[in-house]
């Protein structure tokens, strides 16, 4: 058994050759098309003033997308609103963080980036917990990020500031694909409000989101990733590629519960209680 087609639910790249999937074409004689499933799009400032948020009384913005940065400064602009020199930017990954060149001059004092984990963007929220932060968001969203960060009570306000949409699938047929790659729940949304759940490709997904998703809406998933062995789509699809050429049997991935995400919460608050302890007037110092 060979997999002769896989379809992505991204864009298409800018530069073909320099895809990981486009070594994974020429591995595996596959060939690899593109089609969004969704598409984000910018609030307009209308729906950004009914969230009754002022950006000005906020001293930091949390960004997790470059969808959001491009609305961030639409709203700003829309609304004349002059963001100050003296805001900060906590960003989810260095690209995120270089995309804000297009609107600010680059400074490493104003500008944070984590490595794109969870667990890392939260420590590095928690460096800048004297801040007031904004955290743009898109909608849909996960919702750990917010009520993280509620949990830790840091003075945080959400704000939404883009919408997912559907795209305009009329021209996908199923059909001709042998694995389908999905990114998000709202792929999965659409996926299932378009095509249904039966006779479906191969399913691949990344993130748990997104497998959780899949698998209550009844559908079954063959990959997936972020995990140990498979970090990126990529990966996990060169080995299930490899596999299915194997002729080996493969059996459905299934829901897990992170429990490390929890204890790693709960070790955060732990830490900010303890700094936050201030020592009463009169109060004897301790003995050494």
């Amino acid at each position: 058994m060979k997999v002769k087609s896989v379809l992505i639910s991204q864009p298409r790249p800018a530069n073909i050759e320099k895809s990981p999937f486009y070594e994974l074409s020429r591995k595996y004689q596959a060939e690899i098309a593109y089609k969004p499933f969704i598409r984000v799009v910018g609030v307009s400032l209308k729906e950004f003033r009914a969230q009754r948020v002022e950006i000005l009384d906020h001293t930091a913005v949390i960004f997790t997308s470059r969808t959001t940065v491009d609305s961030f400064f639409h709203i700003c602009e829309e609304a004349r609103i002059t963001v100050p020199e003296t805001m900060k930017y906590i960003c989810q990954t260095e690209a995120v963080a270089l995309y804000l060149q297009k609107y600010i001059v680059y400074r490493k004092r104003k500008i944070s980036f984590a490595d794109g984990s969870f667990t890392s963007l939260v420590e590095l929220i928690i460096k800048h917990k004297e801040e007031k932060f904004l955290l743009a968001l898109s909608e849909p969203h996960k919702p750990e990020l917010p009520e993280t960060l509620a949990k830790l009570k840091l003075p945080v306000d959400p704000v939404i500031l883009a919408r997912t949409v559907a795209s305009d699938l009329d021209d996908v047929k199923l059909s001709d694909y042998d694995v389908l790659a999905l990114y998000s729940p709202t792929d999965i949304k659409t996926l299932v409000e378009k095509f249904g759940t039966d006779n479906l490709p191969a399913v691949a997904v990344f993130g748990e989101g997104t497998l959780r998703a899949a698998v209550e809406a009844g559908i079954t998933v063959l990959a997936n990733a972020p995990t140990p062995e498979a970090p990126s789509m990529a990966k996990a699809l060169d080995i299930y590629l490899a596999r299915v050429e194997a002729g080996e049997e493969i059996e459905p991935v299934a829901v897990t519960t992170d429990t490390r995400k929890e204890e790693f919460i709960r070790s955060q608050q732990h830490k900010l209680t303890k700094k936050s302890r201030v020592r009463r007037p009169g109060t004897a110092e301790p003995r050494k």
